[in-house]
């Protein structure tokens, strides 16, 4: 109990506080291993996600952090949950309507016509969704389960906080997204993204990174993603 107390104090030490729409993830030489467990995870985590449509402050905090090298991109979650909502489930199953969970979206290009989103709970079960614009200003959106991340990792790990998550996505399976125009980034490369959460605690929230000015198409608006600006 003690040594999470401290880990926590150290992620908030740790943690840098980001200009509006502009989300750093910083490059990586460590060998990271995807097991939920932070203790080795070096890169700053950042300010608290906030209530998605209001930016107020959330009841529970949750810390991300981004990372990449030359083949993936790695984000973990540290979430304060004191009632965990959820089970182990089949990959790909809607947890998002039950569970709690962290989110990443990525729309690489930025153009707002389709991006991925990724969802893992806090024993590990996970989905990975593509979704296409199907609508000129982009009020509908088709979504396939049936897309599937080659090499995607996902753990969680329950701690006496809450949980933590440690996600791994390989660039090369995000070159196979049909008219998604991804280039393998380089320092200086800038996606549009956002990280989520949904607590399902005794008050359900729905917490972003970036959080929302309009609510006009509820989550599905990449027009107001941030800004993820890849960096040394």
């Amino acid at each position: 109990m003690k040594c999470i107390k401290i880990v926590t104090f150290l992620f908030l030490m740790c943690s840098i506080t980001v200009s509006s729409e502009n989300i750093p993830v910083h490059k990586t030489i460590d060998k990271i291993v995807i097991d939920g467990n932070l203790l080795d995870w070096k890169t700053p985590f950042i300010e608290p996600l906030v209530i998605h449509n209001s930016g107020n402050k959330a009841t529970q905090n949750t810390m991300v952090s981004l990372s990449w090298n030359d083949d993936n991109l790695y984000i973990a979650y540290n979430s304060v949950d004191s009632k965990i909502i959820g089970s182990n489930q089949q990959k790909d199953s809607p947890i998002f309507n039950t569970d709690d969970l962290v989110e990443i979206f990525i729309d690489a290009d930025g153009d707002g016509r389709n991006y991925v989103e990724i969802g893992v709970n806090a024993f590990s079960t996970n989905y990975d969704m593509l979704l296409k614009c199907i609508s000129p200003d982009c009020g509908g959106w088709k979504t396939s389960m049936a897309f599937d991340i080659e090499g995607l990792e996902a753990v969680s790990k329950i701690t006496t906080e809450g949980f933590s998550t440690e996600i791994k996505i390989p660039f090369s399976s995000l070159e196979k997204i049909q008219n998604g125009n991804f280039k393998r980034p380089i320092t200086g490369t800038k996606w549009k993204g956002n990280a989520f959460r949904i607590d399902y605690g005794n008050t359900t929230e729905y917490l972003a990174l970036q959080p929302y000015k309009s609510m006009k198409f509820g989550f599905h608006q990449p027009q107001e993603f941030g800004v993820f600006e890849f960096v040394e």
